[in-house]
């Protein structure tokens, strides 16, 4: 995507051509110098939008964080099709499949992902929290109409966004694929469910 020379450079445009560039030579080989390449700047254009090479992947990875994990979940909670009992399971079973679709198919940038989970604390503190809010939406709904038992909604949503670690975090993303996943989810889907209801 390269830049016309009228074309004035935003963060935006910036993160589109780092996305494409950390796909095609992977989040350890990029370079920012390989991110200017690609938008026809010098070097120290792109470092006046993001001040660091850290900074500039913190940025892409809260992007892909909000527009691809977040945002498909959120459609769920504010859309409160079905009970709060299949919103839920709804929810997590998403999360979990975008997250596996994402380690199979788009590896360099589930790779970086799993690189912050590690380096940018305050980035992934700040999306397991806002899932975590998400989480509590559907409890405290699912609370009020009775379905659930009487409860603190953002305790119930830690407890449960923990005990599914296993099946979303990138430190066990190796165990996603084996055969016997579904089964062991709806094992530990049965054990919440029934501590909910």
């Amino acid at each position: 995507m390269p830049m016309g020379h009228d074309a004035p450079l935003t963060k935006e445009m910036i993160l589109d051509a780092a996305e494409q560039v950390l796909r095609r030579f992977g989040p350890e080989k990029t370079s920012v110098v390989d991110i200017a390449k690609a938008l026809q700047v010098s070097h120290g254009t792109v470092y006046r939008h993001f001040p660091s090479k850290a900074a500039l992947r913190e940025a892409v990875t809260e992007r892909w964080l909000v527009g691809c994990i977040s945002a498909p979940l959120e459609k769920i909670v504010s859309e409160g099709k079905g009970s709060a009992t299949e919103r839920l399971r709804l929810w997590l079973d998403t999360l979990r499949k975008s997250k596996r679709d994402y380690f199979t198919r788009d590896t360099e940038m589930f790779a970086m992902y799993a690189a912050e989970t590690q380096e940018s604390v305050e980035t992934v503190k700040a999306h397991v929290n806002h899932l975590i809010q998400q989480i509590a939406t559907i409890v405290e709904q699912g609370i009020q109409s009775n379905e659930f038992k009487p409860g603190q909604p953002e305790v119930i949503a830690k407890a449960i966004f923990m005990a599914t670690s296993r099946f979303h975090h990138p430190a066990h993303a190796n165990q996603w694929l084996a055969e016997d996943e579904e089964e062991t989810f709806q094992a530990v889907w049965e054990l919440l469910l029934r501590g909910l209801v």
